[in-house]
């Protein structure tokens, strides 16, 4: 009883202090990015701003803005679509079993561990072959192949738990393939599609190298343009900071508004029965 009585504080003493060393750098980001520039040095990064200046926002928002946009136009279709894909593989490789179904399954996950550095050059070519290089629809194309393997795999461990003998009920009164999907699987994977809905969205929107490579100026997200803010002669750091608060916001308003289904969907599909 002692021992629980210290090591609680300790631990909340701990979880405390690595929650401030991981809070320090957005504390630095908001302080400079309420400051002029002529205030922004190092050896007051660390102050407060003499008077609020929200100037670097403004200019941020300004040159992000075209780029914030195509981040949506290539973000909520590619989430969508690698979302119903992977839900479709995950309902046919876990409830509609057939010969061959594991090798399948082990052969999609493969996917994942294929660095995107290796293919790029491939990749590049045939987007140029079919016409969707520098595009956004070809930014889509290619996250909602390379999100398949992790769909896949999300929707399979989640469609597990759910009774086989509720499809076998479908089955026997007349249901086709697609109708169970649709009427008995999607229903009940509404927190598996939450889960998966957050994880693609976080990582096509903080995705950077297949942005840079795929697309040009015009249509390139708003990751591309966060780099190329800093400029080439003169950084202007309080504009930065604002435009990486600006761009990391989204993804923090999905994690603050869908987090506690996020982790529900998490729970749901890690237990079985």
């Amino acid at each position: 009883m002692v021992l629980r009585r210290i090591g609680m504080p300790f631990v909340y003493g701990i979880l405390l202090a690595v929650s401030v060393f991981f809070l320090v750098p957005v504390y630095v980001m908001v302080v400079t990015s309420l400051k002029p520039l002529n205030q922004v040095t190092l050896s007051t990064m660390w102050s407060l701003p003499s008077s609020l200046d929200f100037s670097s926002y403004s200019q941020a928002f300004s040159r992000l803005a075209p780029n914030l946009l195509n981040s949506f136009y290539l973000v909520i279709p590619a989430t969508l679509l690698s979302a119903l894909l992977g839900a479709m593989n995950g309902y046919v490789l876990s409830k509609w079993r057939f010969k061959g179904a594991d090798t399948i399954f082990t052969i999609i996950l493969f996917g994942m561990f294929i660095p995107y550095q290796s293919i790029l050059i491939p990749l590049i070519q045939f987007l140029r072959e079919v016409g969707l290089y520098n595009s956004i629809a070809g930014l889509i194309f290619v996250h909602v192949v390379y999100g398949l393997p992790i769909t896949t795999l999300m929707f399979r461990n989640f469609y597990a738990n759910i009774p086989d003998e509720m499809i076998e009920s479908a089955k026997i009164d007349g249901a086709s393939f697609l109708s169970i999907f649709r009427h008995i699987m999607i229903p009940l994977s509404i927190t598996g599609f939450v889960v998966v809905a957050i994880w693609q969205f976080t990582n096509i929107w903080n995705e950077f190298l297949f942005a840079v490579t795929i697309t040009t100026s015009g249509q390139q997200p708003i990751m591309v343009a966060l780099q190329n803010l800093s400029g080439s002669q003169i950084v202007q750091w309080n504009v930065q900071m604002a435009g990486a608060l600006l761009a990391a916001l989204p993804t923090l308003l999905v994690y603050i508004l869908l987090g506690k289904y996020f982790v529900r969907g998490l729970l749901a599909g890690s237990v079985k029965g």
